[in-house]
């Protein structure tokens, strides 16, 4: 036995008055503080997203560099393909005319064509012009109109 008392082993000192792991009745917080919190974890849920909805699309761009170069690669060997089969086409009406006549009707049917697609493409860029998202935009202008006109009569 010691001076100051017995020695129990494991024995603590407590405040027999309190509970261990009790301090007192807890204070529910208030609706600003719940307001505050509830802001704050929105706030980071966001972040979160935003920060994984960018991850999301480096991986995304990534796969579609790489997507984009496989198809520029095979749109070359496709060029050089039609330009054989082209080559065996001028071969083919050069056994029946001359050779010169034969490169003359291939290529004259190519440009043929050629005018054709751009006539075309070129319908389809007027239809594209002027650049902006003109029904969204009127969208957006009859909701604004409605706003004021909403506001006013308050």
């Amino acid at each position: 036995m010691r001076e100051d008392g017995p020695v129990t082993a494991g024995a603590h000192r407590h405040d027999y008055g309190h509970a261990p792991g009790f301090d007192g009745p807890r204070r529910e917080p208030g609706t600003g503080e719940l307001v505050k919190q509830a802001a704050q974890q929105v706030s980071e849920l966001m972040r979160a997203e935003l920060r994984l909805a960018v991850a999301e699309l480096k991986d995304k761009g990534r796969h579609a560099g790489t997507g984009a170069g496989m198809f520029g690669g095979a749109a070359l060997v496709a060029l050089y393909g039609v330009a054989v089969l082209l080559a065996a086409v001028v071969a083919a009406i050069a056994v029946a005319l001359p050779v010169w006549a034969a490169a003359l009707i291939v290529g004259g049917f190519l440009m043929l064509v050629a005018g054709v697609l751009a006539m075309m493409g070129r319908s389809q860029t007027r239809k594209a012009t002027p650049p902006k998202p003109e029904q969204a935009m009127d969208g957006a202008r009859q909701t604004v109109a409605e706003l004021k006109e909403r506001a006013t009569h308050r």
